[in-house]
C-alpha cells in the first residue's frame, strides 16, 4: 500500500489472490482513513504517547499488514539458544493524527542492551538489531534496517506500522534470562529527530550536494539507449524523492527552528515494551544438520549493478553477496542458465588454487558446496583441464565431503538425460567419489520406465545410476501425499552414498508449504518442517534473486512474469529502499532461517529419545502433521520449542 501522497477515500488491495493473503489482510471497502480524527491539534510533548498510538507485539510468522488491528500489548517473552537468531514484530497505530501534514504523526523508538542478572549483554547493534515492515506489492515482506539504538518511523492515518526485531545469541553466551525495552514515543515532527543527528548546517550542505547531483542527472538529451535511459530517470526519481522527504522541510525556508524532546519527556511520557529473552544451554551447530542450497543468478548481479563478469568490481559483490546470505545458514550457490536448462553453478567465484578457495569451502557455516563444471570465467584451460584441475585440488582438502556437481535443472527426455550421464561420467573420470546433483519431477518423456508418470518418476534413480548421486524431487510431485514419499525413499541406496533432497518453486501451491509471497508465515516456516519429516536430507531453492531484469541498483523490483509473486526472491537490493548498499531481507528468507533452527531442535530432542519421539512431536503440539495440515498459529512453535527446552536442557542455574 502506497505510504506517501494523498490518500484516496477508497483504497483497493493492490494484490488478490494470494495464497493465505490478499484480502485476508484486512483491506475494507470503506477504506483507511477515518475522517473524525482530529489533525494537527495536539502536542505529543504534553499527551501521554499512549493516547496517540496504539501498540500491540506479534510473532514472527505473523503478517502484520496496513490494516491490522490492535491488541492488548503484553510483555514479550522469547526463547533461544545459543547460535540462534529470534524474532518478534512490535506493532504500531496511531490513534489520531498530531501532525499538521498528511501523515498521522512520527515515533521514536529507542532500545537498550538486553541485560541478565549476572552482568551479561546481548549488545544493541550487534546482537539486538531492529528493521522496518514495509510490503511489497501491498504485503508485508522486506526488512529495511532502521537505526540503532534510536530510529524513527512515519505513521499514516488507519495504517498499521511494524517493526522487526532480531535477537542473534552469539555461541559463547551465557544461559540466562535477559530482560530490556524498547521506548516508544510519539514526537512534533519529523524534523526533530533529523535534527538530533544532524545540524542544519550540516543537513544544507547535503542539501545543495543532492541538488547538485539532481541538476547533473537529468539531463539526457543526445543519449538514446535504453539502459542510459533507464538509470537517468531511476536516479532522478530517487534523488526528487529525497530532496522532498520531510527530514529537508526546514530547509525549504530559513524559519526552520526545532525543538527537541528533552529526557524526562521521553521518560514520562513513552509506552515501554518489555522484553524477556531465556538463553538456554543449548548450541545450534555452526554447521547446518541439513544442507539449504539457494541459488543466486550472477547475471542479475551483473545487469542491476553494472558489474562486468570477470572483473574486481564483480568479484566484490558476489563476495557481498556469499558473505551476507551465510548469516542465513544456507549454502548460497552462483548460477548462469545456458541451453535446455543446462547450468553452471558454482559457490566460490575463483578457482580451487586461489587462497580465497579455502576460505569459502572451509567456512563451517557453509554445509555444502557447488563445483563449476567448466571455467567461470575465461582462462588459458579448456574445460576439460580446468575440470581436472578443480577436482584434483578440491579432491585434497578435509571439505571436499561437502562438494557436489549441479548439472542440469529438471531434465525432461533422453538426449537430456543423456547429457547429464555424458558429464558425470567426465566428472567421475577425476573424482570417482564426487556427488552429482539432478533435480526432476518427471521421468524423460520419450522414454516408458513406466506404465503411468508417478512410476516413471520413481524410476529416475534407477534410470540414473550410477550417474548421479542426490536426487532433488520437487515437493509438487508429492502433493498431499505424504505417503507417496516413502516410495521416494525405498528407490534410494544410502548404502552406495545415495540420498534424497526435496525443492520448491512454482509448486506446490497454495494450502501447501512454499515461499510466495502473501502465504501464512507458518506456511513458509513449514516448508523445512515438512523436509524433516518426511526424511530428506538436503533441500534446494533455485534463485534467490531471480526478480526482472534491470539496469540499475535502485530500480523497482519486478517480480518474473509467468512465476508466482515472490517465486525465486528472499532478498532485495538495498538500494531500492535507501541509500545502503547491503541486502534487503524478505520476511521469508527470515522464516526459512527459523525453519533450519527448527529443524535442529527437532534434530536435538531426536538425538535424545528417538526419531519417533520427534515425529511425535511434531504431531501431539500441532505444529506439523502433513503438508495441507500444520499450524495457522505461533503458539504450537513455541510449544515445540519450550518442550525440547525443557526436556534437553542441562542443569544450568537461571
Amino acid at each position: 500500500m502506497e505510504n506517501s501522497g494523498s490518500h484516496p477515500e477508497v483504497v483497493v488491495p493492490p494484490v488478490e489472490g494470494f495464497a493465505g493473503g490478499g484480502t485476508a489482510y484486512g483491506w475494507s471497502e470503506t477504506g483507511t482513513r477515518d475522517s473524525n480524527l482530529p489533525t494537527g491539534s495536539i502536542d505529543p510533548l504534553k499527551v501521554h504517547s499512549s493516547e496517540l498510538v496504539h501498540v500491540w507485539c506479534m510473532p514472527s510468522s505473523a503478517n502484520v499488514g496496513p490494516q491490522d488491528m490492535p491488541r492488548t500489548l503484553e510483555p514479550i517473552s522469547l526463547l533461544a539458544a545459543r547460535n540462534e537468531r529470534e524474532n518478534v514484530q512490535i506493532a504500531i497505530r496511531p490513534k489520531v493524527s498530531w501532525a499538521e501534514s498528511s501523515i498521522a504523526g512520527t515515533v521514536q523508538i529507542q532500545c537498550a542492551d538486553l541485560c541478565s542478572t549476572s552482568g551479561d549483554r546481548l549488545v544493541v547493534g550487534e546482537s539486538l538489531k531492529v528493521r522496518r515492515v514495509v510490503p511489497i506489492l501491498g504485503i508485508p515482506d522486506a526488512l529495511v534496517p532502521l537505526e540503532v539504538p534510536l530510529s524513527q518511523l512515519t505513521l499514516f492515518p488507519g495504517e498499521t506500522s511494524a517493526i522487526w526485531v532480531s535477537i542473534d545469541v552469539p555461541n559463547t553466551q551465557p544461559p540466562g534470562q535477559y530482560e530490556g525495552e524498547f521506548i516508544i514515543t510519539a514526537t512534533r515532527a519529523d524534523t526533530e529527530f533529523t535534527a538530533q543527528c544532524l545540524g542544519k548546517a550540516e543537513r544544507n550542505q547535503l542539501y545543495q550536494e543532492l541538488r547538485s547531483c539532481l541538476d547533473f542527472v537529468e539531463p539526457i538529451d543526445g543519449k538514446s539507449l535504453d539502459e542510459v535511459l533507464e538509470r537517468m530517470k531511476s536516479a532522478s526519481s530517487s534523488l526528487r524523492r529525497v530532496l522532498l522527504s520531510p527530514p529537508f522541510s526546514d530547509l525549504y525556508s530559513d524559519d526552520g527552528s526545532v525543538d527537541m524532546m528533552d529526557e524526562d519527556a521521553i521518560s514520562n511520557l513513552s509506552v515501554r515494551v518489555k522484553i524477556s529473552l531465556t538463553v538456554w544451554d543449548f548450541v545450534l551447530p555452526a554447521t547446518p544438520s541439513l544442507p539449504a542450497v539457494i541459488g543466486i543468478s550472477d547475471t542479475v548481479i551483473e545487469d542491476r549493478f553494472g558489474v562486468e563478469h570477470g572483473s574486481s568490481k564483480w568479484y566484490e559483490a558476489l563476495d557481498q553477496h556469499f558473505k551476507w546470505l551465510l548469516q542465513y545458514k544456507i549454502s548460497p550457490f552462483f548460477c548462469r542458465w545456458r541451453e535446455n536448462m543446462r547450468v553452471l553453478t558454482y559457490t566460490c567465484p575463483w578457482p580451487a588454487d586461489h587462497p580465497k578457495s579455502d576460505e569459502y569451502y572451509s567456512d563451517p557455516r557453509l554445509a555444502a558446496y557447488a563445483v563449476p563444471y567448466s571455467p567461470i570465467v575465461s582462462c588459458g584451460d579448456t574445460a576439460e583441464g580446468f575440470l581436472q584441475k578443480e577436482v584434483e585440488i578440491l579432491r585434497t582438502k578435509n571439505h571436499w565431503r561437502k562438494a557436489y556437481f549441479y548439472l542440469w535443472d529438471e531434465p525432461l527426455n533422453l538426449e537430456h538425460y543423456q547429457a547429464i550421464r555424458n558429464m558425470a561420467s567426465e566428472v567421475h573420470a577425476y573424482a570417482p567419489d564426487a556427488r552429482i546433483m539432478t533435480t526432476y519431477y518427471c521421468g524423460p518423456s520419450d522414454a516408458p520406465l513406466a506404465s503411468n508418470n508417478f512410476e516413471a518418476f520413481l524410476k529416475v534413480p534407477e534410470f540414473l545410476r550410477p550417474h548421479t548421486q542426490l536426487y532433488c524431487t520437487s515437493e509438487w510431485v508429492i502433493g498431499n501425499r505424504e505417503d507417496l514419499a516413502k516410495d521416494i525413499i525405498a528407490e534410494i541406496q544410502p548404502e552406495n552414498g545415495e540420498e534424497w533432497w526435496t525443492y520448491v518453486c512454482m509448486g506446490p501451491s497454495d494450502p501447501q508449504p512454499n515461499w510466495h509471497l502473501g502465504m501464512r508465515g507458518t506456511q513458509h516456516r513449514a516448508v523445512m518442517w515438512r523436509v524433516w519429516k518426511e526424511g530428506g536430507t538436503g533441500f534446494l531453492y533455485w534463485g534467490a534473486n531471480c526478480y526482472e531484469r534491470a539496469t540499475v541498483p535502485s530500480a523497482e523490483i519486478k517480480f518474473r512474469r509467468g512465476l508466482p509473486p515472490g517465486d525465486g526472491v528472499l532478498y532485495y537490493p538495498g538500494q531500492v529502499f535507501s541509500s545502503s548498499h547491503e541486502p534487503v531481507a524478505s520476511l521469508r528468507l527470515e522464516r526459512l532461517l527459523s525453519g533450519l533452527q527448527d529443524i535442529e531442535y527437532l534434530k536435538h530432542y531426536s538425538s535424545r529419545f528417538g526419531r519417533e519421539e520427534g515425529l511425535n512431536l511434531l504431531e501431539k503440539t500441532g505444529m506439523y502433521l502433513g503438508p495441507e495440515r500444520y499450524t495457522h498459529d505461533h503458539m504450537p512453535i513455541d510449544i515445540m520449542r519450550g518442550e525440547v527446552f525443557r526436556t534437553c536442557q542441562s542443569q544450568s542455574n537461571f
